[in-house]
């Protein structure tokens, strides 16, 4: 049985078709069937066996290609297709990979890799295979990754992080230490980290503009300004700072082995956001933005941009992690280890700041847009976050502080 494809050979013109035999069929069945692949070339269901045979490297490329990501998203991808995905799939047709071999690759990378490791790969591999066949026309009838969550075989407990206790006071013994490093620009932003949340990228792009001394009557949003004005400048004013941009190295996708340069782009997930601050650390930064003529509220030992530095080698470590005593040009005296943060990354200042707040009665949504995130649901449309809970996070981190000092 012969049919058409629905598709004309670019060089000659003519209609391609496509065909299958069986020693089995009666005239009538392979007429039915004839039928049924001009139904489906119709309704583009119809995957032609010329189409599946296009490899996962080839496809893979083409999907890049096709796909508007950050670029770091798209560098990130090309080590995980370069690394593990070509290495096992790339010279396989798409149409020859199955479900059972495709849960047996699974299953070594699983035993053989971290689990979010693992999950970065299963992510990318199902993608490629989804836009295979929503690809028009289809490249393969269906993907072979089952669903995640359908569950087959022994069940395992999911393992969860354990999150431990963060004291103030040991946000305030690093703080100590970063002045020490860093002198007082390690120390306001170690109190800022621990009193905003912000991300580390968002530390790093923090203009002085965008300081409170200077925001919102620097924003160039006349509309942005005008409803900053009127709420945190009115008659009982509470300090702000504007988190608008993260500083990060954005990569070139075709230099995939290179770093990228330095450049201001949006925070994670567009979560652009103003963050009141209690009234010590505005005062803070009054101080260092005096202290110092940067373009950055927190410039490096050198002056320059944090970004560009080791900053995990030669700022966190030996705050995180204390240090002895040195002498000569660089002398500062021996600093002690914080214990909760021992091994930790920086990131977990971020997760500490949620649950200090939550603590002292500061309401769950402020907290959350506070930190960036996206609220899902009936309670991301109706509810918002007013000046009064602004304000109750405003005395909840003053009081915090205060019992510090005394």
């Amino acid at each position: 049985m012969r049919w058409e494809t629905g598709k004309v050979d670019p060089d000659t013109g003519k209609k391609i078709y496509d065909g299958k035999s069986s020693t089995e069929w009666t005239e009538e069945e392979a007429y039915n069937y004839g039928l049924d692949r001009e139904s489906d070339i119709r309704n583009n269901r119809y995957v032609s066996r010329a189409d599946g045979r296009l490899t996962f490297e080839a496809w893979s490329q083409l999907w890049l290609q096709s796909i508007e990501l950050d670029p770091s998203s798209v560098y990130s991808y090309r080590k995980f297709l370069r690394a593990q995905l070509i290495p096992e799939w790339g010279p396989v047709p798409l149409n020859e990979i199955t479900t059972l071999r495709y849960q047996t690759w699974m299953r070594r990378i699983n035993a053989t890799y971290s689990k979010n490791y693992a999950r970065s790969l299963r992510i990318l591999f199902s993608m490629l295979m989804d836009d295979a066949v929503t690809h028009r026309p289809p490249l393969i009838p269906v993907t072979p990754v089952p669903p995640h969550k359908k569950r087959r075989g022994r069940y395992v407990r999911p393992e969860r992080e354990e999150k431990e206790e963060v004291p103030t006071a040991d946000l305030h013994l690093l703080a100590e230490n970063a002045r020490q490093v860093w002198g007082f620009t390690g120390y306001v932003f170690m109190m800022t980290k621990a009193y905003t949340g912000m991300r580390l990228g968002e530390m790093f792009g923090l203009r002085r503009e965008f300081v409170g001394p200077n925001w919102p009557e620097s924003e160039a949003d006349p509309g942005l300004r005008k409803r900053a004005l009127a709420r945190y400048c009115g008659e009982d004013p509470m300090p702000v700072i504007r988190v608008q941009w993260q500083h990060k190295y954005v990569r070139d996708p075709d230099r995939p082995d290179e770093q990228g340069v330095p450049e201001l782009a949006s925070p994670k997930y567009g979560s652009a956001r103003t963050l009141v601050i209690p009234p010590f650390l505005a005062e803070l930064h009054r101080q260092l933005l005096d202290s110092h003529d940067s373009e950055w509220l927190f410039p490096a030992m050198d002056g320059g941009p944090l970004l560009t530095t080791d900053f995990n080698t030669y700022y966190w470590k030996p705050v995180r992690d204390g240090c002895d005593a040195r002498t000569g040009r660089y002398a500062r005296p021996a600093l002690p280890a914080v214990p909760s943060f021992a091994g930790k990354r920086i990131h977990l200042l971020r997760h500490a700041h949620g649950p200090h707040l939550e603590e002292d009665g500061a309401s769950d949504l402020a907290i959350e847009e506070r930190l960036g995130h996206v609220i899902q649901g009936v309670r991301g449309v109706y509810r918002h976050v007013t000046p009064e809970m602004e304000r109750k996070v405003v005395d909840v981190l003053q009081r915090r502080w205060e019992r510090e000092q005394s």
